[in-house]
């Protein structure tokens, strides 16, 4: 876990009472959250939690079925289409699979949200771009070059170096690490460490993967599918450090961060057996 860094006793982000369903199932189940600003949290649980559902709905991408969503002070779901688009500035977001545009170069895809949203000369755009690729390790030779020309872990970068390039206030990271070997998936993890360090950002990191969860928060929350759950029962099955979440008694949290798939492929025999 990396250190602490300074957060403020507001809240930024407040989830209040928020579900969401599509159709007839519940993918988020009354989840109460806060979020203080300056800290970095991650978002733990098996496919299908509800993980990427609430980081969705924290930007106002997917509109809860009851409850509200506050982003400093502002009630998410109140705001028009160009509010809620001016509010998206504050916001950097990291994709599950860097999601660069092919058809644009490296220092196209870095500088795409200035030249979107910001009113800079080329001298400055070059600039930044190239001291965002040097923040995430990356030459400035790369700056010509097209997406598939890097490695999936370089992508991975260039996507950081993007949602970088506005000097967000709170980044989101969608599986950071999915697709990547160990030795890369370490770099991003660091690299998301030496970010926090540098920027005073708050971070939100859904992922599923361990050494991703032990090593880059300082809040650890963990959601359990609704449909695993008894009536009435919290999503939230864990809220705590990574120490406390080692230690955590309960035994869905042991099971998932220990990989112990015995109980799972139990249930998923008897559910077959009973159709």
């Amino acid at each position: 876990m990396i250190d602490q860094f300074m957060e403020s006793n507001d809240p930024l982000v407040r989830v209040e009472h928020v579900s969401v369903s599509f159709g007839r199932q519940t993918v988020l189940r009354d989840i109460n959250l806060s979020i203080p600003a300056g800290q970095t949290l991650a978002l733990l649980g098996e496919s299908g939690c509800g993980k990427t559902v609430l980081m969705k709905t924290i930007i106002g991408l997917i509109k809860p079925t009851r409850g509200r969503v506050i982003f400093d002070d502002e009630e998410i779901q109140r705001l028009s289409d160009q509010e809620l688009s001016r509010l998206r500035l504050r916001f950097g977001f990291v994709f599950q699979n860097a999601a660069l545009f092919d058809s644009m170069t490296i220092g196209q895809n870095v500088a795409f949200p200035l030249m979107q949203h910001g009113n800079f000369t080329s001298r400055q755009v070059h600039d930044m771009v190239l001291s965002r690729l040097s923040e995430v390790g990356l030459p400035d030779s790369v700056v010509f070059k097209k997406p598939a020309e890097l490695s999936g872990g370089m992508q991975k970068r260039v996507g950081l170096a993007r949602a970088l390039i506005m000097n967000p206030e709170i980044i989101m990271y969608d599986e950071p690490t999915t697709g990547l070997d160990p030795i890369m998936s370490d770099v991003i993890n660091e690299l998301i460490v030496r970010t926090r360090r540098r920027n005073p950002v708050t971070s939100i990191v859904v992922t599923h993967d361990m050494n991703t969860a032990k090593k880059i928060p300082d809040r650890v929350i963990m959601l359990m599918p609704a449909t695993r759950l008894d009536p009435g029962e919290s999503q939230i099955v864990f809220d705590g450090t990574v120490p406390e979440l080692e230690h955590c008694r309960d035994r869905r949290v042991q099971q998932f961060i220990n990989g112990e798939a015995g109980e799972r492929l139990m249930e998923m025999r008897t559910a077959q057996n009973s159709q």
